[in-house]
């Protein structure tokens, strides 16, 4: 199935990371032959925000942080959707971030993909919750002192069922791992470095690549180790970091899918019941 739409005016900056990591998805959902007309993807404000605009599927450009609760209602109302829940750092961790912990609570199976550019791109160059100490913007103008915002060791923290990160500019290892996080039953977080060629000078393409190295050998299921690499800051860990399959899965939980088996768009409308139930009320 086709993703990639056709002559569209993607108006992100030259050299934007954003550019590769729409392919990323564009080649994942291909490789995995799900059908546009069934997946949906839900974004809120910001440059990585616009993503939806500009993929063959159903969209929803949401509220500054609301991604997550929108696509965990979406999942619930049609399980048979494939629900992805993408925005970049600021949105999702920032204006989002107490919807961040608690989809990692419910534990909905939906995909949540973040441009991580440690900066705000949207609005010119202030910082975002993950750019690093002393990092220094026209806000910021003596640079950061607050420690950045450490998003996989919060969801692992909170036990997330699956936690990844990638590179943007490693497109064939970042398509792997987008694929497995798709198909997982469950919350899946896969954190994206990528670089903001305007208003980040220092986490630059170069320096993500010296930076950054690919787990070899790690036991994703060891929420201890997991929890370790997800601190080190030193160099910064790749690939998938936690992966657990028992965590109930919230639509599995859900009272409504317990006593009907169909979308609840599929149901019928029982209008006597209805009926008379307001007139009970009245």
């Amino acid at each position: 199935m086709k993703f990639k739409k056709n002559n569209e005016d993607i108006h992100w900056c030259p050299g934007c990371g954003n550019y590769k990591i729409l392919e990323i998805l564009e080649k994942a959902l291909e490789q995995l032959n799900i059908n546009p007309k069934d997946t949906v993807m839900i974004s809120g404000i910001g440059q990585a925000g616009k993503t939806p605009h500009f993929i063959n599927l159903n969209g929803i450009h949401s509220l500054h942080g609301r991604a997550l609760p929108i696509a965990t209602g979406v999942k619930s109302a049609n399980r048979e959707l494939t629900v992805i829940a993408e925005g970049g750092d600021g949105d999702m961790y920032g204006e989002g971030g107490n919807h961040f912990i608690h989809a990692i609570r419910r534990n909905p199976n939906i995909t949540n993909i973040v441009h991580n550019n440690m900066v705000y791109g949207l609005t010119k160059g202030q910082a975002s919750p993950t750019s690093p100490l002393g990092f220094k913007t026209p806000v910021q103008v003596n640079g950061v002192y607050e420690n950045p915002f450490n998003p996989l060791s919060v969801a692992i923290s909170l036990n997330a069922s699956f936690v990844a990160r990638i590179y943007a500019n490693h497109k064939e290892k970042s398509i792997e791992i987008i694929k497995k996080a798709i198909k997982h039953d469950g919350y899946a977080l896969v954190d994206i470095f990528q670089p903001c060629v305007v208003f980040n000078k220092v986490n630059t393409y170069k320096w993500f690549e010296d930076n950054t190295y690919y787990l070899e050998n790690n036991d994703a299921s060891d929420r201890q180790e997991a929890f370790k690499l997800s601190i080190k800051n030193d160099r910064y860990p790749l690939g998938i970091f936690y992966k657990t399959e028992s965590k109930p899965v919230f639509e599995d939980k859900n009272d409504g899918y317990k006593k009907y088996s169909k979308p609840l768009f599929k149901r019928e409308v029982e209008k006597d019941k209805l009926i008379d139930y307001f007139k009970e009320k009245l």
